[in-house]
């Protein structure tokens, strides 16, 4: 079972959207369906398209909204990638980053929790990999990759002992040598000293952070006059493109100057809502 924990920032999302009956959404990144069963079962007569570029997201995704019919449609492929056509949405939602369920597939190699490849694709087409980056990157490029994407101060002491001991071919190798890298004051702070690097790669492998930008340049033109762009980010690299991106756009109006985030009652059921933050952006009529 392919099963994803509860979606972040759900009242406040469907709330901000203002949901009409009769209106056509986009969930442009369904993952496991969260968000769109919301939106869906808010009126009978809501439509929504539902895309991802992991296969694994729109065949659950699909087993999950089967009973809505032909109220969804598909698309698999990067959110910057896709064409609506003359389709013009009542609103836009992207939860950014990686899902609870990717991080716990073991094989997707998203995770050190448990032994696995160094993969970390969301989408498996394509040929670039963390394995790829990690045993041939050059140890400048690793660094600055560690220090850029992962915000890892100590980025050239680490990219120095991943060079010295590769090829690595694990997770657990990589957050192995990260750790024994480090000072000991390091290894026990408030997060593993792998989380960073690992971040890093990810967006890199990904390619996350030019895909969102292309996403948010686009985005805007697929919305109704008085759509709605809702975006829910999980690091402050993610959450400074959409706040200027939004405050730079003279096609859009920012109706939260400042992010929504979790209350306390979310943080406590569901952690990954803890680093959450929703911007709405609404499209000039």
């Amino acid at each position: 079972m392919y099963s994803y924990h509860c979606p972040v920032l759900s009242n406040p999302l469907l709330a901000g959207l203002n949901l009409q009956p009769g209106e056509h959404y986009l969930d442009a990144t369904v993952g496991g369906a969260g968000h769109s069963r919301l939106i869906l079962e808010s009126y009978p007569d809501i439509k929504l398209t539902a895309i991802d570029r992991d296969a694994m997201a729109i065949s659950e995704a699909s087993r999950v909204l089967a009973e809505y019919g032909d109220r969804v449609s598909f698309w698999r492929g990067p959110f910057s990638q896709y064409d609506p056509g003359l389709l013009k949405f009542a609103g836009i939602v992207a939860d950014l980053g990686v899902s609870s369920a990717q991080l716990d597939r073991q094989e997707r190699g998203f995770s050190f929790r448990e032994t696995a490849a160094l993969d970390m694709r969301m989408d498996d087409r394509q040929e670039l990999s963390a394995a790829e980056i990690i045993n041939y990157y050059k140890e400048q490029d690793l660094a600055e990759i560690f220090f850029k994407y992962g915000q890892e101060r100590l980025s050239r002491r680490i990219a120095k002992a991943i060079v010295q001991k590769r090829p690595l071919q694990t997770t657990t190798q990589l957050a192995e040598i990260i750790f024994q890298s480090v000072p000991v004051s390091y290894r026990h702070g408030r997060i593993h000293p792998a989380t960073r690097v690992f971040q890093a790669l990810r967006i890199v492998v990904n390619q996350e952070l030019e895909e969102l930008e292309r996403f948010l340049s686009l985005s805007p033109n697929w919305l109704k006059p008085g759509g709605i762009l809702a975006i829910i980010s999980f690091h402050s690299l993610e959450d400074r493109l959409v706040k200027h991106s939004f405050r730079n756009n003279t096609m859009l109006e920012i109706i939260n100057k400042k992010p929504i985030i979790a209350d306390t009652q979310e943080q406590q059921e569901n952690p990954r809502s803890r680093s959450a933050k929703l911007r709405f952006a609404l499209l000039k009529p």
